[in-house]
């Protein structure tokens, strides 16, 4: 039985439900994701989460919560998004070398008589990235997709010396608060893994 609707199209967060044991049917939702003027990141992320999760439930058309994730990396105030191409992602990663940014993820559900939306800010540090390393990242074909111009679920992993807060947050989705979420909801957490999941 499908618990929820996951208003995203990212794989990632699929798997991340999964591991908690939500079984979530995706439902892409396309939206101008601009930053407002005057919008703090951690304000824009919120603000994503929950329209991305209000439009995911208005399309389900069905009673089950729906849920809306943004993930945004950002450095000394400023949000990073997906690089666009190889020179761009290489001033990501060279402005990201040996210094400490922010990975903030806005998570929101929403049913037909509440929304709920939390913001984890989590603290990365990289260690020095040379401009060798940087081409040679981008020419795995990692970064194009993933904001910042990495991915620490995989490749991108090798750059990072230590974060201090919520690996799953980094990746796109924060457990812990999602499933405190989610029980606000009534949505069941830790299921067994062979529940069969809809697509």
């Amino acid at each position: 039985m499908v618990d929820l609707t996951l208003a995203s199209a990212s794989p990632r967060r699929k798997e991340l439900l999964q591991q908690i044991g939500v079984c979530a049917r995706a439902l892409p939702v396309d939206l101008d994701e601009s930053v407002l003027p005057g919008e703090h990141p951690r304000e824009f992320v919120a603000r994503l989460a929950r329209e991305k999760a209000e439009a995911g439930f208005q399309q389900a058309g069905d009673v089950r919560p729906a849920l809306g994730s943004d993930t945004a990396v950002v450095l000394n105030g400023r949000i990073m998004g997906k690089p666009v191409d190889e020179a761009q992602a290489l001033d990501m990663l060279l402005s990201l070398s040996g210094r400490v940014h922010q990975v903030m993820t806005g998570v929101s559900v929403v049913d037909a008589s509440k929304t709920l939306t939390e913001v984890v800010v989590t603290d990365v540090e990289f260690d020095t990235i040379s401009e060798q390393q940087a081409r040679q990242y981008w020419a795995s074909g990692e970064p194009c997709d993933k904001a910042g111009g990495y991915g620490i679920q995989g490749l991108g992993a090798v750059f990072v010396r230590r974060i201090t807060g919520s690996y799953s947050a980094v990746v796109g989705l924060p457990l812990h608060e999602t499933a405190k979420l989610l029980l606000q909801f009534e949505v069941p957490v830790w299921q067994p893994a062979e529940r069969p999941v809809d697509n």
